[in-house]
């Protein structure tokens, strides 16, 4: 059981990693001006919108680390 804990956890934090980086590319290279706020609430949608590009894909990525795990 410690093994698949330990799998689970690196793939989540992978996934994570990976899909972090590309949020904040996503953001930083404009695909989301027409969202932007003003103000501090600048930063907190920042937050949000790479929290949740990561979130997705660290599920995804652990997902199909699962189904195609042979073990």
């Amino acid at each position: 059981m410690p093994q698949l804990i330990s799998f689970m956890i690196i793939r989540l934090i992978v996934g994570f990693a990976i899909g972090g980086l590309t949020g904040f590319v996503v953001w930083t290279n404009g695909f989301s001006e027409a969202f932007i706020a003003e103000g501090p609430d600048r930063w907190l949608a920042q937050w949000l919108f790479i929290y949740f590009f990561a979130s997705t894909i660290a599920s995804g990525y652990l997902a199909t680390a699962l189904f195609q795990d042979d073990d």
